[in-house]
Order: structure tokens, then sequence, then C-alpha cells
């Protein structure tokens, strides 16, 4: 039964930290945000590549209370205990569905600590009473449950589950990988939807309700760049409903007589024109995938946008001046005066984080019926572009040291793809890895420097074939992503000081010599010398989850040579 409690959540959280499927603790009641077909919105948030790449037709804003909108939640876990009978039932057992008090003792419920979930994103209750009486005769015909904490240590064997019918048994090893194993197999519950899965073979884990490894968010995103950036399409947005299907003749009257070009820098033609084009783009049904999404973002910020027509333009980039030391290392800078980037909740993961080596099939849906679009953010702020030299970049990454070291992270990246029979999506290169440890070098500086917590700065990287650079932007919904001091950053005399301190900043760390001599780190072996006290970000801020880095690759490590390394000689 879906339930509503009127409790605030910021709608970013709704794509990034309780978005559907997830666990969310409301007061002294826990409860499951539901499908978003269950949602009272519709799609106001348009992204012609993110769209055409996600094959919906637009994304809605999580509905705001302010609107006098919620978002409806299901309870979960239906197991709950009374802490004064100890009794231990499901909900209903105790209550009425909107009720929250013991019917014996009339004192607040409490939420089952536990969970059990699968890798396929099911979801389900712990199974206190198999838990109890695996293995063991049945002894008598009343079975109910309660459950008791000693009190005198914080482990699991001090929490006791007792039956009627005089078996017990504590949560030791409850949460050890196959301790369901033979207790039950996966049911395939999906509690945010109202049709569940009719089988599932993964084995099931306990985990702690409010765990981390409960709920993980699958997200796409883009920035918004010429031709969809300009003011033009975010005025036709709202009513590309509408113009979608239109005869192009129709189009002229239509605009006029809606007005849409009334107190605008556009004319009527404008507007039909920018129609047209989109129409042109979407009959195409063709998905484009992310790499070229990026692709064509790396064609726009070196281009730049200098011609905003509008204060609705939503892309505002030019070229920046490079100081003595950045021109040694740099092509160019672009100053990201105005930009937006929109972030779409797509699916999520349970007990592991999202990896490329997922199915995407067996990744949960949102929904039992597809409304057409999905959750999503978008964020307004600025950045800076930065271009590696190409030239110089060429002739680093050819040597044999270099390529020798990027090859044994791009190996162990390789066995997670091979360990599940699947050719991998990319090839790990020294170029990718000096410019991911770059990224997180200049905003852990820009972070001291500005005044801005890191983890409200996030990273852009583009390191395909042809393409050399970072974006460094303000990843925040609130005012720290628009008060122009990323821009500022970038004049030449601080570029200068930022890069060269960054770079000094990488060439030592508190855990040297064990971590620039480390063979292996992170997850799955996927970093080199990088750890804590040196180069992770907090994970907001990271595209690749802190890993694939090594600040070796940035100022020497061993026969290495660092790209930097001249730099670190110099400072």
């Amino acid at each position: 039964m879906a339930y509503r409690e009127k409790r605030e959540i910021r709608q970013s959280q709704l794509i990034s930290t309780y978005g559907v499927g997830s666990v969310v603790a409301l007061g002294d009641q826990s409860f499951m945000v539901a499908g978003i077909d269950r949602w009272d919105t519709d799609a106001d948030l348009f992204e012609p590549r993110l769209e055409r790449e996600l094959n919906v037709e637009g994304f809605a804003f999580p509905p705001a209370t302010d609107d006098g909108k919620d978002i409806p939640v299901v309870r979960f876990p239906q197991w709950q205990s009374c802490p004064v009978c100890k009794k231990l039932a499901q909900h209903g057992d105790f209550t009425r569905p909107h009720d929250n008090e013991c019917n014996a003792c009339g004192v607040i419920l409490t939420p089952s600590r536990f969970v059990m979930a699968c890798e396929a994103g099911h979801i389900d209750d712990f199974p206190y009473f198999r838990w109890v009486h695996h293995g063991k005769p049945q002894l008598g015909d009343r079975h109910n449950l309660t459950i008791e904490t000693g009190g005198l240590t914080a482990g699991l064997g001090d929490v006791e589950i007792h039956c009627e019918c005089g078996h017990s048994e504590t949560m030791e090893g409850a949460f050890s990988k196959n301790a369901l194993r033979n207790i039950t197999p996966c049911r395939g519950r999906r509690p945010w939807l109202q049709k569940d899965d009719d089988s599932c073979s993964e084995l099931p884990r306990t985990l702690q309700r409010g765990a981390s490894n409960v709920w993980f968010s699958v997200t796409r995103s883009a920035l918004s760049i010429p031709p969809w950036s300009k003011g033009a399409f975010r005025i036709l947005n709202k009513h590309w409903p509408v113009f979608k299907a239109l005869d192009p003749a129709a189009l002229p009257g239509l605009i006029e007589s809606m007005g849409l070009a009334d107190n605008t820098p556009y004319t009527v033609e404008d507007l039909v024109e920018s129609v047209r084009l989109r129409q042109g783009q979407e009959a195409n049904p063709e998905a484009i995938p992310d790499q070229t999404i990026r692709e064509q973002e790396y064609e726009a910020l070196t281009k730049g946008a200098t011609d905003a027509e509008s204060k609705l333009d939503q892309f505002v980039c030019e070229p920046g001046a490079l100081g003595e030391r950045a021109d040694e290392w740099l092509e160019r800078v672009m100053l990201v005066r105005r930009l937006r980037e929109v972030r779409v909740l797509h699916s999520f993961t349970r007990v592991q984080p999202p990896s490329p080596v997922d199915d995407e099939s067996r990744r949960p849906p949102l929904f039992d019926e597809h409304p057409g679009w999905y959750p999503a953010i978008e964020v307004i702020g600025e950045g800076v572009f930065l271009s590696v030299d190409q030239a110089r970049l060429r002739s680093w990454e050819t040597n044999q040291h270099v390529a020798a070291r990027a090859d044994s992270i791009d190996s162990n990246y390789r066995q997670r793809f091979t360990a599940k029979g699947i050719a991998p999506d990319r090839k790990i290169t020294p170029r990718f890895l000096m410019l991911h440890a770059f990224a997180h070098a200049i905003i852990n500086q820009w972070s001291l420097d500005s005044g801005y917590p890191a983890a409200s700065l996030r990273e852009r990287l583009y390191a395909g074939e042809n393409q050399a650079g970072v974006l460094i932007y303000t990843a925040t919904t609130d005012s720290a992503g628009s008060l122009g001091g990323v821009v500022g950053l970038a004049e030449p005399d601080r570029l200068d000081d930022a890069i060269a301190e960054a770079i000094a900043r990488a060439s030592w760390c508190s855990m040297d010599p064990v971590c620039i001599e480390s063979e292996a780190g992170g997850v799955d072996a996927l970093n080199r010398a990088a750890c804590h006290a040196c180069s992770l970000l907090p994970e907001v801020s990271c595209e690749e989850q802190n890993v694939l880095l090594d600040r070796g690759m940035l100022v020497g490590a061993g026969r290495t040579p660092g790209f930097f390394s001249h730099l670190v000689a110099g400072v």
C-alpha cells in the first residue's frame, strides 16, 4: 500500500541518494520510494541528445512539496519489532496500515534492522522464521517471534531471535556471503513496483537496512551544447509534444498564435527553423552512444560559443589566456561561463556498485509501465576546460615505460570483463590515466585556493583518440554552483600557480614510499599510486568511482617519466 509521509527530501537527492527503490528513513518509520509510473508529474525537462540515447520523450523533475505534489512511498521493511514487548512480526500484525504503534504496548514500532537483497536488484524482508528454524525439528503449532538484544556487546551474536516453540538463534554469521544459501532463495521481490520478478537465481545477501550498498544510483548525464543549448530550444521545449509531429507548413501560424516569440530576441522564423532542426534530428531513431556524446561535447568545448543571444542560452564558452608556465603544457584554456548539465536516474544496483561489466538487462527498472520519461535534475553552473598540448602528450605516451605502467592497470581492468565472459568496453591508456590524475590534482588544489569544497566540483574527462582535455565545473544544485569562482581560477597567473602547486602536491604523499611504489590498489587493483592522502576525491566528484588513477603518470615513478616531471624538477 502506498504511503504519503510529509517529510522533505531535496529534489537532487531523488536522483543520487533516495531514488526509486531506495530505503528512506522518515522519522521513526522506514519506507521505499515507489516507481515513477506512480509519480504525479510529467516530462518538463528536455535534453535532446540524452532523450535519443535513452529512447524517451523527455525527463521529469522529481515532484516538489512546494508544488503541492509528493513522492509516493511504500512501507519497507514490513517486519517490525516492539521495544517493550519485544514482539517481532509484520507491520500488519501490530496495527493498522497507517498507524505505527504496537497495539499491546502503545509504543512506536522499530523497523527491522536487517533485510536481504541480491545483485539483480531484488530486495526482501530478512527471513527470520527460516533463520530460527533451519535444520531444527518443528516443535508445536505456535511460532510467534521475539527479538532481544543482550546489551553486553555491539556484535550480532548479542541479537537473538526467539520463537514461541522454543527454538532460538542469534544473528551471528548472518552477513557472510553464503549465510542464506540453504535458508531461502531470492523471491524476486520488487516492493517499489506492483509486480515482482517471476524467478531469480541469484544468491541473496543479508544487509543492514540503512547501509550504503542497499542502493547505488545508475545515472546518465550530458552537457547542453549548441544548437540545443540555444535559448530558442528552451522556449520550445515545454511545447515539444505539440510541435513534434506537426506539419512544417503549420508551424509559423501556430508559433505566432501562441506568442512564443513575444518579448524574446527571436523571431517567429527563428523558432520555426529550430523546430524543423529538431524534427530532422528525431527523424533518425538511432540512439547516440555515450562516446559520441563526449565527442560532440569536446568539439563544442574546443570551438567555444561566445555569441550568446540571450540569458536563455545555456552554453557560453570563450577562450582564456595562458600564462607562461601553463602555455608549456596546455594547448588551450576555455572559460565556460555558463553551462547546464542534465543528470538522469536510469536504474540502480544493489550489493555491488554499478560497473562497466554489469549486464544492463539485469538492472532493475524504475517502473511497471514506462511513462515515457526518466527522473532528472539540471545543474546550472560554470567551469574551466583545460586541453593538454597533444604534441607533447603523444611524445610522452609512446615511452615504453609509460606504456608498460598503463598496461598493468589495463590488464586488471580487462580481467573484470573476461571473468564475465565479455569483451572490455575500452582500453585504459596512459593518456586517460594522466588526464584523470590531473583532474583530481586540480580539483584538490582549487578546493584549497577558492574555498569551494571538493564535493562541489566535478570532473568530466575527454581522453579519446583525438581528445585530450578535462572539464572542471561546479557540480552542485545550490548557490555554490553559480558564484563565478571557478572561472576566476583560470586567470593566467592563478592558473600557472595552481598547476605548479597541484603537481608539487602530487609529487609527495604522506603514505610514500608505500603509495608511489604500489603495484596495485583500489577496487579490483585498478589504481597504482593513488590513495586517500593524495589523489582520491569525494565520490560525487569523480566519474570513475575513484579508480583508474595513478599520480605516477603526472610526476613520474621509478623509470617511468611523468607528463609533468620537468615541472616537478623546476618547482
